[in-house]
């Protein structure tokens, strides 16, 4: 509605709420709301989240820390693998007898790769008192922080 000088007045008490017209399609909203890629120079170090992430996955796998633990930073199909993985390392612990014990390790060399704008790809070397690991990590920038939407143990 407009008044007499053309400037818009209030609707009157009582009346439908007025739409803007424009409506976001389900599609657009999703996209909207999804994580957002951010570029590498909007993102901090790796390095680190590398380290801890890698020492946290070996100790989460030996059953000495929570899997829920490490939530947020990695992806929903990450974390699903890695509970599998739990799962399977808590049966096979559980069929010898042994109870989960926290895994002595020190984290040794981190090499880290970059294969595009807002990707990260990094090995990390954990050693233990018997065997050394690697883990593997692809980390992701999504909404100003890394992620990792892989991540293996070898």
């Amino acid at each position: 509605m407009t008044d007499d000088g053309g400037q818009h007045s209030p609707a009157p008490a009582g009346s439908p709420p007025r739409r803007s017209g424009r409506r976001l399609t389900p599609a657009v909203a999703d996209a909207f709301f999804e994580p957002q890629p951010t570029l590498r120079s909007a993102l901090p170090d790796p390095e680190p989240l590398a380290r801890n992430l890698a020492r946290s996955v070996v100790e989460i796998l030996a059953g000495a820390r929570e899997i829920e633990q490490i939530t947020r930073w990695v992806t929903a199909d990450v974390f699903t693998h890695l509970l599998k993985r739990v799962n399977l390392a808590a049966r096979a612990r559980s069929a010898r007898g042994e109870a989960a014990q926290r895994p002595a390790v020190s984290v040794g060399s981190v090499r880290i790769d970059e294969p595009c704008d807002g990707v990260v790809e990094a090995v990390v070397v954990v050693h233990g008192r018997a065997r050394s690991r690697a883990v593997a990590l692809r980390l992701e920038g999504f909404d100003h922080r890394w992620r990792a939407t892989a991540i293996h143990v070898l």
